[in-house]
């Protein structure tokens, strides 16, 4: 398959989903967004379309922890670090956007170390 097309799918499957998926101020949306070096996670709220919390595998906090993004560790790292960003702005309830990806491997990684760090969703 090429790689084009996977890409396309992706865009279109999370276009479906955001037709849904809306996030606020009291509950903003995690959004997952992986390519095959790093990993990110921003909370955003939708109504004012701002970012409240950003996190990725290239910030200077991942970085002095791990060197490598592309992998499951790096997935779990951002997902602890965007729970304690969030607990710091009192944010406990997300909603959880997978951004058209599978819930599976990083994503999920991702996923588990947010919930386990505190974010309910």
């Amino acid at each position: 398959m090429l790689t084009s097309v996977k890409v396309e799918g992706r865009k279109i499957r999370h276009l479906r989903v955001r037709q849904r998926v809306r996030g606020t101020a009291a509950r903003p949306r995690l959004s997952v967004f992986r390519s095959l070096k790093h990993i990110f996670a921003q909370l955003i709220d939708d109504e004012t379309g701002r970012t409240l919390v950003a996190v990725g595998s290239r910030s200077a906090e991942f970085q002095a922890k791990l060197k490598a993004g592309g992998n499951v560790a790096a997935a779990k790292l951002v997902g602890e670090l965007v729970a304690q960003k969030a607990k710091a702005r009192s944010i406990e309830r997300v909603v959880f956007d997978r951004g058209g990806y599978q819930f599976h491997g990083r994503v999920k990684a991702l996923a588990e170390a947010a919930r386990a760090g505190g974010l309910q969703f």
